[in-house]
């Protein structure tokens, strides 16, 4: 699998990232082995996780997996820190929190650094300085070899991105994680031409619309998909309307000329995209985990990217970059 450099940095990733927030909670130690072994022995080495998923039981499981299936050293770990559900506030950014949440990670994870640490979310409440000092230390301190920031707005991730590279003291931002699919482009007005400019990589999450880009809502809703979950199908309904089934459609039609699946097709429509370092993919198992590997073999034709852009194309409304509509 293609290795790309996350943003400026001298860290590389694999183009495609194995994501686990399902891990520990729908997806046992088992299933978590055979999807961890099918990834390495396609060349994925990008593992994202967060210290929220399953309570911890994600970091925990990978714990597991490192010790007794792929050496620590052959995987880049990244999780995340800031989010604090259960409480009342969503986010806290606070250096307090997120050099406390770190080491519980690196308990859990049974290592004593991550390779990308970073921050769940902006926090309104804490200074963003403070929240940046946190990724300084963790740094400094070798628990993190590099840190980034997700599910930050344009501006937010311009004023974090400016002031880290504001002095030779602190530690630049390497990349940014953010929800990008053929479903979700919003981060095409602000927040992609801004981690561009300011030289951070894209890892783009759910990639496959939150599975249903693989068109298995097309005629209902599967009783063992995300979508009939009782926790996740909040997470699936929004992308379950009319226009989630004209984009789906087409993308129907592009797999079937390409002799292809839609899965594929999504995914590789994601992968390719500027400033895109890496795509990850959450699977139900390692079957499913294996087709989406198969992608590395696919290149989109300009005609289909074309075509794809054009079906799934966000409104732009002033002051968007190219807007067309008041």
């Amino acid at each position: 699998m293609e290795q790309r450099h996350l943003g400026r940095t001298g860290l590389r990733v694999s183009r495609l990232g194995l994501g686990t927030m399902t891990w520990g909670r729908d997806t046992d130690e088992h299933e978590a082995a055979e999807q961890l072994k099918v990834f390495v022995d396609a060349g994925g080495t990008l593992v994202d996780t967060a210290d929220v998923y399953a309570d911890g039981g994600a970091e925990y499981l990978i714990s597991r997996l490192t010790d007794s299936l792929v050496p620590r050293s052959e995987l880049v770990i990244a999780t995340k820190a800031g989010s604090v559900p259960g409480t009342d506030r969503r986010f806290d950014g606070s250096r307090g929190h997120l050099l406390a949440a770190l080491d519980a990670s690196l308990r859990r994870l049974g290592t004593d650094h991550v390779d990308l640490w970073q921050v769940h979310a902006f926090d309104p409440a804490t200074p963003t300085e403070e929240t940046l000092h946190a990724l300084d230390l963790a740094v400094a301190s070798g628990r993190a070899r590099y840190v980034g920031v997700s599910n930050f707005s344009g501006w937010q991730l311009a004023k974090a991105a400016t002031w880290q590279r504001a002095r030779h003291d602190r530690v630049p931002l390497a990349g940014t994680q953010m929800e990008y699919s053929l479903l979700q482009r919003g981060i095409e007005r602000e927040v992609l031409p801004a981690a561009r400019d300011a030289g951070l990589g894209l890892i783009a999450c759910s990639p496959l619309g939150r599975g249903v880009l693989t068109g298995k809502y097309r005629h209902g809703v599967p009783p063992e998909s995300r979508g009939a979950s009782a926790h996740l199908s909040g997470f699936v309904q929004p992308y379950l309307g009319d226009r989630s089934r004209r984009i789906v459609d087409a993308l129907a039609t592009a797999a079937d000329g390409l002799a292809s699946s839609p899965l594929a097709v999504a995914l590789a429509w994601v992968r390719d995209r500027p400033g895109v370092a890496s795509a990850l993919v959450g699977a139900r198992n390692a079957t499913q985990l294996l087709a989406a590997l198969s992608v590395e073999s696919l290149t989109l034709p300009d005609e289909i990217r074309g075509a794809l852009d054009d079906v799934s194309a966000p409104l732009r409304r002033y002051p968007d970059q190219g807007w067309t509509e008041l």
